[in-house]
């Protein structure tokens, strides 16, 4: 399975998301692929936010050597599942769809919410965190069947 996780930026949220899917999926032996990517260019090739990397490290999940990139329309045809932190860059990913398979790709991360961006607000890394946490073990499960 090829999974993409994308935020704003590509370096607070799915990094994160990215780091700890991966991580998880690393110790179950199940093979996947996981990436991110985001829908603003401005910080393509850079790091995660330190306090990503910090908070990721924190738990034991190396996101260190990630790397931003944009999210492009050639990315619908590489990924299995395109999971994406707020409603804004769902509308964002949508739009470079070219077809109702492309679309079908596409959801949110939380089924019923946002991931809200910590990357104004240093204290809002540890409940990131922990709701990426949550949410990619729910995926874990709700995947692999």
């Amino acid at each position: 399975m090829k999974i993409l996780m994308v935020c704003l930026g590509n370096i607070c949220r799915s990094p994160l998301a990215h780091g700890i899917l991966q991580h998880i999926a690393d110790t179950k032996n199940l093979g996947w692929e996981i990436d991110s990517a985001g829908t603003g260019d401005w910080h393509v090739g850079q790091c995660p936010d330190r306090r990503s990397i910090a908070v990721a490290k924190k738990y034991g999940v190396d996101i260190a050597n990630q790397r931003a990139q944009h999210f492009t329309a050639a990315l619908f045809d590489k990924y299995d599942r395109i999971f994406v932190m707020d409603r804004q860059n769902y509308a964002d990913v949508i739009r470079l769809a070219k077809n109702e398979e492309q679309r079908a790709k596409v959801s949110p991360f939380l089924d019923d919410d946002i991931v809200p961006d910590p990357y104004y607000d240093d204290a809002m890394f540890e409940p990131v965190y922990a709701m990426v946490e949550e949410r990619c073990q729910e995926l874990i499960l709700q995947l692999s069947k």
